[in-house]
């Protein structure tokens, strides 16, 4: 089992397969417009622009479980990253990343890199980073920013 089985739903409402990923070192991370970890969007977009020629994607999936700081729709989130933070990586559709109605691959993620306070996401802006086998091999938590793990990302690229 890996994060290519799964498949996710873009903005767009398609189907996109996370195998379509396989070979790439993927940052996977739940986001929110209104958060305090907001800004980090800016630091993800420096992060993408200078890795991803090296097969490094960012995958960020929207979420409204944390203080309700995503209540947009799909299209707003879209213009709202764009607009704010000229954001290049692909933002997917809108989920949930805990309880019930988890989204399978988050479900998948929690089940492979807990954090020290437990499995459950605790905030936006969790990360998973995601080797190129399709394993999760680090879970950085909401308040660390892209700058405090853009040396372990390059790690993971360089194999």
């Amino acid at each position: 089992m890996s994060v290519y089985s799964y498949t996710i739903k873009d903005a767009q409402g398609g189907e996109k397969a996370l195998s379509d990923y396989q070979g790439k070192v993927l940052l996977i991370v739940n986001t929110a417009s209104q958060c305090g970890n907001t800004p980090q969007y800016a630091g993800l977009q420096q992060m993408y622009a200078k890795l991803h020629e090296q097969g490094f994607e960012i995958l960020a999936f929207p979420c409204n479980q944390f203080g309700h700081q995503e209540p947009g729709t799909d299209e707003e989130i879209q213009q709202f990253c764009q607009l704010n933070y000229n954001v290049t990586f692909p933002v997917f559709s809108k989920i949930e990343v805990n309880g019930a109605d988890a989204d399978p691959l988050y479900r998948y993620l929690t089940s492979q890199k807990s954090a020290p306070t437990g499995a459950e996401i605790r905030w936006n802006f969790t990360k998973f980073l995601v080797d190129r086998e399709g394993q999760v091999v680090e879970r950085f938590e909401p308040k660390v920013l892209p700058e405090e793990f853009t040396g372990a990302v390059e790690q993971v690229l360089a194999g």
